[in-house]
């Protein structure tokens, strides 16, 4: 089903690809319009996460191998709105400040739940073999922590426990483990294969604590629902003194400086460095995004799905409308029309190397943790084509800026060199 999901949005990314609308658009429109988006992925977001703990919670209810598929298939389709809200986060605080507790990664898993003998986690992290769902209360250096409820609350108190980031307690990630386990495969084929017993009570249950580990995988889906609720509130236009109407109260040139900013900085510094290249020239799986579910490459082609959402004013709902406005790519036009063309020209380009991945993956068998093995040279050279793509992509945002006026727009490369 995720299969057809993925392509059926790279068709609607295709459709948007000629130059838009030629009518005469102002830098407000733009912005307002940015925000209207926003509001759609966030509203989107929520939605999917609602059903994913509405599946979660009946699986609890009754354990079973199609329950456990069905909550899984909604982690997968609670990605595909996310994923393309990432590209919110840079630029605008309210974002970035706030979606760690959602999206941190890469995590030691062994803070959550048992791991295999000998894993490897971040030297010097006390908690990264506390295994909450199996204790009910944690020390940690001189404090003692009381894990015997498992709420929503508690688990937003444990992110980052120790001060360090590896400790993710929440969000997507914490989710994913807790549904796939660890990917013990390293470059090889397959993900994490964490059997549904480990949700069974009595005697059936697999690798202890159960009771305890479903408590937890609730708690978290809850929390996860409850963040959405607040960010989409953030952007809403029936919402009074919210994020949306300050950014809307400030000069149209800072809107579309936070919008280019978020574009380019996503674009370069997280997608093409910390997603790809990290992973990449570690040879590491464990920098992989959604490493237990082997995910990543619908994460990647998510995130530039949102990069060209803003660009081009589009976006398209999990129902399947279409929304389009005023876009950086109508103002960019306006002001020349010959760059624009070559600009909308390298955004095409990247989001079409970007499902290349997808393509890989889905239909040649070699998912992004087997593209990164050190004996797969055509692999390696898929990752730093792509990374390429998005180099070149950033070079075109940073053009769309100084056509429309925007200058300094430096967008963070998260100390990497392209």
């Amino acid at each position: 089903m995720e299969q057809k999901y993925i392509f059926s949005a790279v068709a609607a990314s295709m459709l948007l690809s000629s130059p838009l609308s030629a009518k005469e658009v102002t830098e407000q429109q733009v912005v307002t319009h940015y925000a209207d988006v926003a509001h759609s992925v966030y509203f989107d977001s929520l939605a999917t996460a609602k059903i994913l703990n509405s599946r979660i919670e009946q699986f609890i209810a009754a354990p079973s191998e199609a329950g456990f598929k069905q909550v899984k298939q909604a982690w997968l389709n609670a990605r595909v709105p996310y994923q393309q809200s990432e590209v919110f986060r840079f630029g605008n605080p309210v974002v970035d400040d706030w979606e760690g507790q959602l999206n941190a990664w890469p995590l030691d898993e062994g803070l959550i739940d048992y791991v295999a003998a000998g894993y490897q986690f971040e030297m010097g992290n006390e908690g990264a073999s506390a295994n909450i769902v199996a204790n009910t209360e944690l020390i940690i250096g001189n404090a003692k922590v009381d894990t015997g409820k498992i709420t929503p609350q508690l688990i937003a108190s444990l992110n980052e426990l120790g001060g360090s980031e590896a400790n993710v307690a929440s969000g997507y990630h914490a989710i994913e483990f807790l549904l796939w386990g660890q990917d013990l495969n390293g470059t090889n084929s397959g993900a994490g294969e964490r059997a549904y017993t480990d949700y069974v009570l009595g005697k059936e249950c697999t690798n202890n604590n159960c009771d305890r580990r479903g408590q937890y995988l609730q708690a978290t889906a809850q929390l996860l629902v409850q963040d959405l609720e607040w960010m989409e509130k953030q952007w809403s236009a029936q919402t009074k003194d919210n994020y949306r109407q300050t950014l809307l109260s400030e000069p149209s040139e800072n809107g579309l400086r936070r919008m280019l900013f978020g574009m380019g900085s996503l674009s370069l510094g997280e997608l093409a460095g910390e997603r790809m290249k990290v992973a990449l020239e570690a040879g590491s799986t464990e920098d992989e995004h959604d490493c237990f579910s082997d995910n990543t490459h619908n994460s990647h082609y998510y995130n530039e799905q949102g990069i060209y959402n803003v660009y081009t004013g589009s976006y398209t709902r999990i129902d399947g409308q279409k929304i389009a406005g005023p876009s950086i790519a109508d103002l960019v036009k306006q002001k020349d029309a010959k760059a624009a063309e070559q600009i909308q020209q390298q955004f095409d380009a990247s989001i079409a190397q970007v499902g290349k991945l997808v393509d890989s993956a889905e239909n040649k068998g070699q998912h992004f943790d087997q593209l990164i093995a050190s004996n797969n040279k055509a692999g390696q050279q898929l990752i730093q084509d792509t990374i390429q793509s998005l180099v070149e992509q950033t070079k075109a945002i940073e053009k769309s800026a100084t056509i429309i006026g925007i200058t300094r727009l430096n967008p963070d490369t998260a100390d990497h060199q392209f």
